[in-house]
């Protein structure tokens, strides 16, 4: 590709006017009570030669599959490219509006991002960048027995090609976005939104944050007014330690880690820039209604979930004759020089980053989840054995926006990563 590469940017208030239907906790009341804090949507357009590419940062758990694929296909529109050259980056926030139920807030969004698009593409100028990471640890392995962390904080430091002076961090965590629990019914991006806040300021510039292999991580800290007691202990996924400053202890820890890598990140022409994507057909068995019963039992007694409704689409499922799902995942790629983005939508563990990463041999390369929409739990083959909420009782929840009842077979995890190296881009 020849010429310089421009980026537009744009950020937009993406907050509900009203009390919504939230999504994030098995909780009876979803309903939100006010606002903590501002949600946010931000968008930036790349363009080097012929290619152009659009990378979009949304506060929110991660739209349906099929909400996030008509967004992009307005966004494509609008921009005269195809919807695989549309990537949604979401925080998966657990203190935001259910998208599937408050269809109102879901047409707003989207206008509101299409709004972004066009000042995007109407403010575009030329950038230098280049990528770095920093290591920290903001976030704790919630499955037990595994210490399995990735430490990187991957950074794309862009600046702009005639001043020098910053214009984006686009940045990488992998911890959970819940630093607030089920107790909190304010609207929040959780410590997305104060990590952003503090690092725009110090910065100067726009700040986007995307959400990587996190699907058993949980943040280092948590906030809570819930009491505990000997016989209702705190969950061991909570995080490592209970504070009331815990948001603002989160962006802290994350904007010491930048501070100590982003000196070294030396920006510069952009020779390569492509984003693409591929698909991976994987199953999902249907359980047997005696083994579906054994797992509601198990749920409720760990965790009080209420299975009744996923029972029955169990049994209507065997009595229609399915014994399988099939998931048809989307892996993209944002690629720019020698690092890339790759996200599919699920809750993929931070084993998959970390072995990605491994078998590419490239620090750059970050394979995360919540790309595209949020499709639910996608374990390593290890914790597929242990079961437990993120293997089976979080699809009691969940099943009718992942459009499955039962997790991905336990092979799907080897097949999944071997289809994240295979189609990685050859310049890492």
């Amino acid at each position: 590709m020849m010429g310089s590469t421009i980026l537009g940017l744009s950020q937009v208030d993406i907050t509900p006017l009203s009390p919504m239907q939230t999504v994030g906790f098995g909780r009876e009341d979803k309903l939100s009570r006010g606002i903590m804090h501002s949600l946010s949507a931000q968008v930036s357009v790349w363009q080097l030669g012929s290619e152009k590419c659009c990378l979009v940062a949304i506060d929110h758990i991660g739209f349906s599959k099929q909400h996030a694929d008509i967004l992009r296909n307005k966004i494509g529109e609008t921009l005269s490219i195809s919807q695989n050259k549309v990537m949604l980056c979401f925080s998966h926030t657990h203190s935001a509006p259910d998208d599937s139920i408050e269809t109102a807030y879901s047409d707003f969004v989207d206008a509101r991002v299409i709004k972004a698009v066009r000042e995007a593409a109407d403010h575009m100028a030329p950038i230098k960048a280049s990528w770095g990471n920093a290591y920290g640890d903001i976030g704790m392995n919630r499955r037990g027995d595994s210490a399995a962390l990735d430490r990187r904080i991957g950074i794309l430091k862009v600046v702009d090609a005639c001043s020098g002076n910053l214009r984006l961090l686009l940045l990488r965590l992998s911890a959970h976005a819940n630093v607030l629990k089920e107790d909190n019914y304010l609207i929040s991006p959780d410590y997305f939104g104060t990590a952003r806040d503090l690092l725009s300021e110090k910065y100067g510039c726009m700040v986007m944050l995307t959400q990587g292999a996190s699907g058993n991580i949980s943040p280092k800290y948590y906030a809570t007014s819930s009491v505990w007691t000997s016989e209702h202990p705190v969950p061991s996924y909570y995080g490592k330690c209970e504070s009331s400053t815990a948001l603002n202890d989160m962006a802290e820890e994350v904007c010491r880690q930048v501070d100590r890598g982003i000196g070294d990140i030396q920006p510069r022409n952009v020779e390569r820039l492509d984003m693409y994507s591929v698909y991976q057909k994987l199953d999902a068995d249907v359980p047997s209604y005696e083994r579906a019963m054994e797992i509601a039992a198990e749920a409720k007694k760990e965790t009080h979930i209420d299975g009744a409704a996923w029972l029955a689409e169990v049994q209507r499922l065997i009595q229609n004759g399915v014994e399988k799902q099939t998931d048809d995942i989307e892996l993209q790629y944002f690629s720019l020089d020698n690092g890339c983005l790759c996200g599919v939508p699920n809750e993929i563990m931070c084993e998959f980053a970390l072995r990605t990463s491994e078998k590419i041999n490239s620090d750059l390369f970050y394979f995360g989840g919540y790309t595209n929409g949020c499709t639910g739990y996608f374990p390593t083959e290890e914790e597929y054995d242990k079961g437990g909420y993120e293997v089976y009782w979080s699809m009691l929840i969940y099943y009718i926006y992942h459009g499955r009842v039962a997790p991905l077979n336990r092979d799907s995890a080897a097949e999944l990563i071997e289809a994240a190296v295979d189609n990685a881009p050859r310049s890492l």
